[in-house]
């Protein structure tokens, strides 16, 4: 018994211990992921495309047609990195330096909202594994916004996708 209770509380302080500061970390990768730029847009009363297409500077990228797109599904396509870095640049201005912004109804950014219009949802993936996120809602002070929404639903248009998603209304 007095063997089980010693292995027992030998087991619980092995979990407490921690890494030497003056040692090195066993090798292994710190990012879990790579640098991705993924934008997906939402349903709207109407025949708008639901997709999410996620792009990396490597000129992978995976297109997800969900509704009203040409093909249903998961197709992976290539890009160019002058394409994946105009699609980077047109997006940029609305990256938030940290965490999530989000433009929504009921949000401080939205004080006037039409209804039934779609949303973009957009996160930006950098290689140490941290995010950044933005999420618009394309009937949010309309007038205000008239710039950002441009751009934004424009940006996607700088990608080879159009075959994938099919005429847009």
């Amino acid at each position: 018994m007095r063997w089980m209770v010693a292995s027992g509380l030998a087991l619980m302080l092995a979990g407490c211990a921690t890494n030497d500061p003056g040692l090195p970390l066993p090798p292994g990768p710190i990012a879990t992921e790579s640098e991705s730029i993924s934008y997906e847009t939402s349903p709207c009363f109407g025949r708008c495309p639901v997709y999410r297409v996620t792009v990396r500077p490597d000129g992978t990228g995976v297109f997800v047609g969900e509704r009203f797109t040409q093909v249903d599904g998961e197709r992976t396509f290539t890009l160019t990195s002058q394409q994946y870095e105009a699609f980077k640049a047109k997006l940029a201005p609305y990256r938030p330096e940290t965490g999530e912004r989000r433009i929504a109804p009921g949000t401080a950014e939205c004080k006037l909202a039409a209804t039934d219009l779609p949303s973009v949802a957009i996160q930006w993936t950098r290689p140490i594994g941290d995010s950044q996120s933005l999420y618009f809602y394309y009937g949010c002070d309309m007038e205000k916004n008239a710039t950002m929404a441009q751009a934004l639903g424009d940006a996607v248009d700088l990608l080879p996708i159009e075959a994938l998603i099919g005429e847009q209304p």
